[in-house]
């Protein structure tokens, strides 16, 4: 992770200085490094569901993948949103998914709640099978984002060193 020698006590004041001046734009960019690592395992998720075709459930039947409008319904609607510092001081991003689905049901007039898909879909439901893409991911690029998040710490740090 981030890290500084300092071999006299007058470098590390003028090094700390270095590295204070542009600090909100380091733990942006850092910050979205790390969003962006897990956005696109997410992503990457998101594509591997099974996709099946629309049909009416009867009984005891349950979906087992997406319908592709869906999928793609939820693949534009994927995102992170812009970095914010809130009122405790922590910055932070949010990455998932906005809007409605494009075909209005009479429970949802102006579409599915893409939020809600996407929840049913890594949660499962009573009409459908879990399926996680967004834990998974988690799992999976979590160490990947922090040092994705470090590195460009790392790299600023050195720039403004030798600047």
């Amino acid at each position: 992770m981030a890290r500084i020698t300092f071999k006299k006590g007058d470098d590390y004041a003028e090094r700390l200085l270095h590295v204070a001046r542009g600090s909100e734009e380091v733990a942006k960019r850092a910050i979205y490094a790390g969003a962006k690592v897990l956005a696109d395992k997410i992503r990457d998720n998101l594509e591997a569901l099974p996709e099946e075709s629309f049909r009416r459930l009867r009984g005891e039947d349950s979906f087992s993948g997406l319908p592709e409008a869906h999928k793609v319904d939820l693949m534009i609607s994927f995102g992170i949103t812009p970095i914010e510092k809130d009122g405790t001081g922590f910055w932070s991003a949010k990455i998932g998914f906005d809007g409605y689905g494009r075909f209005p049901t009479k429970t949802y007039p102006q579409g599915l709640p893409n939020q809600l898909l996407a929840r049913s879909i890594e949660s499962g439901s009573s009409v459908r099978q879990k399926r996680p893409f967004v834990e998974p991911a988690i799992r999976a690029v979590k160490k990947a984002a922090i040092e994705a998040m470090g590195k460009v710490v790392d790299d600023d740090i050195e720039k403004n060193m030798k600047g």
